[in-house]
């Protein structure tokens, strides 16, 4: 299918249905000599697995990761790393209800006009489960960021109307919404608990915070640093907004607040604040990058909804099987890997933007 494939230096293309053998990833043009193992690839897919809570589909999958190719004796090769997670607990037969009715929210109807059929079962590329392979390449990539003092930080910022207010480092980790404030997150939970009673669900703000990226990184014009990241964060499914830095509050600021006036320190230039979210003229300006996904309400829900099927009749329908209430907890370390993906691959393409900096590299 065409529209799998992500990147320029670093590619990353994505297969597998929600209901087939297995899904994966194939990432290339990465270099060689990273120490990898699969623990760092599962540590990540562990937070995005499902059956972690009760505000998480029950289907029970252990994502186990599989590394099929371009690593060696523990080290990267160089050459196409391909990783793959077999499905083991698909329920096909959840899914018999609605195999010729299109769901409200889904993509059933759109991958329909487009290709004329389309696999049901789960959703097939438009389910969830297709993030599995970016969140396995992001790991990959967040790995080599690490080395160069670059980390990539995502959490829930908002639930509702729930937004976490006091950033407690550690927090995020020890609840099952992923948000860094304690207070916020039983709030959360209580408002939540209300949504699925009314067989309801709800949606959600991701933010992630990179920091250590140097000054310098992305292009202008098209391949903005901060389109790039956008094109990323938007094509995980569930995402229907991005916002970089103070996002939609620049329309109702004025100039003089929303620039970031500059200074000297003994590290060299720095901004007096971050109004700009770290990215002036699509390249990065040395401050921390901050991004926010908006991510809508899970559409399966268990109320009745109206629609149409592929007899062009109107329906009612009721959907049945096993479905997160919400998205935004395990959305979470899936914008966080897409931005490590995104920053990986403007962080080699920076390595080649200057005569000083090649001529450098060949001790010219």
């Amino acid at each position: 299918m065409a529209g799998s494939t992500f990147g320029s230096r670093i590619s990353v293309t994505t297969w597998g249905e929600s209901h087939g053998e297995a899904l994966g990833v194939v990432i290339d043009g990465f270099p060689a000599g990273l120490k990898l193992g699969t623990e760092d690839i599962q540590e990540y897919l562990d937070r995005r697995k499902p059956g972690q809570s009760r505000f998480t589909t029950a289907r029970a999958e252990g994502d186990k990761v599989e590394i099929l190719s371009g690593v060696f004796e523990g080290q990267t090769t160089g050459t196409p790393i391909a990783l793959m997670v077999r499905n083991t607990d698909q329920h096909s037969k959840d899914y018999g209800n609605i195999a010729t009715t299109f769901r409200p929210g889904h993509a059933d109807y759109s991958f329909f006009e487009k290709f004329g059929f389309r696999d049901y079962r789960g959703g097939g590329r438009s389910s969830g489960r297709e993030t599995i392979g970016r969140v396995a390449a992001g790991a990959v990539c967040a790995k080599l960021l690490k080395e160069l003092g670059i980390e990539v930080f995502a959490y829930t910022k908002k639930i509702g109307d729930i937004s976490v207010e006091e950033f407690q480092l550690g927090e995020r980790d020890m609840n099952p919404l992923a948000m860094p404030d304690a207070e916020a997150a039983k709030k959360a939970q209580e408002y939540l608990d209300a949504c699925m009673f009314n067989k309801d669900s709800a949606g959600g703000v991701v933010e992630c915070v990179i920091t250590g990226v140097p000054a310098g990184v992305g292009d202008p014009v098209f391949e903005k640093l901060d389109a790039k990241l956008a094109q990323a964060l938007v094509s995980i499914g569930a995402v229907k907004g991005v916002e970089i830095g103070d996002g939609f509050g620049v329309a109702t600021t004025t100039g003089s607040i929303n620039n970031d006036e500059f200074f000297m320190s003994e590290s060299g230039i720095q901004k007096e604040t971050n109004h700009s979210g770290g990215i002036l003229g699509g390249i990065s300006d040395g401050d921390d990058i901050i991004v926010r996904a908006a991510i809508k309400p899970t559409p399966s829900i268990s109320q009745k909804q109206h629609t149409v099927n592929e007899d062009m009749e109107e329906v009612d329908i009721e959907i049945s099987g096993r479905h997160d209430p919400i998205i935004v907890p395990r959305a979470v370390v899936v914008v966080e890997a897409m931005c490590a993906i995104t920053i990986c691959d403007a962080i080699l393409g920076h390595m080649t933007d200057r005569v000083d900096y090649i001529k450098e590299f060949y001790k010219i």
